[in-house]
């Protein structure tokens, strides 16, 4: 290419590696190395993920907020740290390249190590791959199975989406669509979505990826677009709501105000990849 089109520079983060990129045009991510986690996506002016003013940064544990990569399980569900332990592991960055005709493309790689196999027992190598380009941002998480074995693991893209006001946006796309409700009082609460998603008390839920990409508005005006690819079976929807965010101590007690999770998922059903065979599957956010 004659013409750059993008700057991507390795920069310092509250002490942690993490590398920025920049567009001509001017929007701009940030990605640290630690759990390949994007931090920051700033487009048509205005910084579209969330990240906690009191989020942790030691280098060990997991930074709340941008986009959180759950691997190789989701959540409590296994014998794994929670959401597993790719996102407080390190991962390395290749050189960045040029993607389309005026954006870039960061992927960052995860191996297995003598402590990963310690208390998960598979050869892989794991792959985010970052695209950036103007008014889009598209997250991709590839899996390999270097090993003998199927490899078994549950997975999510857990976006921290910043908003204006939370009690003013409404998500659309699911209605229609039955969801598990875990902050219901009654366990195993299944409810059919009936028209747009609302927010104000706490909202946890995990539903079926919608057929078309999820519209996210912001006091009544279009805000993201959000599309998963097929093989994330599941939509997760979360905001702590008021009490529950009073206890994160890595969060503000107005936090919840500004923030909704949106999340790519695949924790309902354990993926399975054969030995030699690679699953990827990607989130892309769309900005108004």
């Amino acid at each position: 290419m004659t013409d750059v089109t993008f700057q991507a520079q390795a920069v310092d983060w509250q002490g942690l590696p993490a590398i920025a990129l920049k567009l001509t045009q001017g929007d701009s991510a940030l990605v640290s190395l630690q759990g390949a986690q994007v931090l920051s996506w700033v487009s048509r002016g205005e910084e579209r993920l969330f990240l906690s003013p009191k989020a942790v940064h030691d280098g060990q544990t997991a930074i709340r907020g941008g986009i959180p990569v759950c691997f190789p399980q989701f959540n409590q569900r296994g014998p794994l740290v929670k959401h597993g332990f790719g996102r407080v592991s390190h991962w390395s960055a290749d050189a960045a390249l040029p993607w389309s005709e005026d954006g870039v493309q960061l992927t960052l790689r995860l191996k297995d190590s003598e402590e990963s196999r310690a208390v998960w027992p598979h050869a892989f190598e794991a792959l985010l791959t970052v695209q950036l380009k103007p008014g889009s941002l598209s997250v991709q998480l590839a899996v390999h199975n270097r090993g003998q074995q199927d490899l078994p693991f549950t997975a999510a893209l857990h976006s921290y989406l910043r908003v204006p006001q939370v009690a003013q946006a409404s998500l659309h796309g699911l209605q229609g669509l039955t969801y598990w409700d875990a902050a219901a009082a009654v366990p195993d609460t299944h409810i059919t979505q009936q028209g747009e998603v609302r927010f104000g008390a706490e909202t946890d839920r995990v539903y079926p990826r919608a057929a078309d990409a999820l519209q996210l508005q912001a006091a009544g005006q279009p805000w993201l677009e959000i599309a998963q690819d097929e093989l994330w079976r599941e939509t997760v929807v979360w905001n702590p709501g008021p009490v529950l965010c009073a206890t994160l101590k890595d969060m503000e007690a107005d936090s919840w105000q500004h923030m909704l999770c949106v999340e790519a998922a695949a924790i309902d059903a354990v993926v399975v990849v054969a030995p030699g065979q690679r699953w990827q599957a990607a989130q892309t956010l769309k900005s108004y």
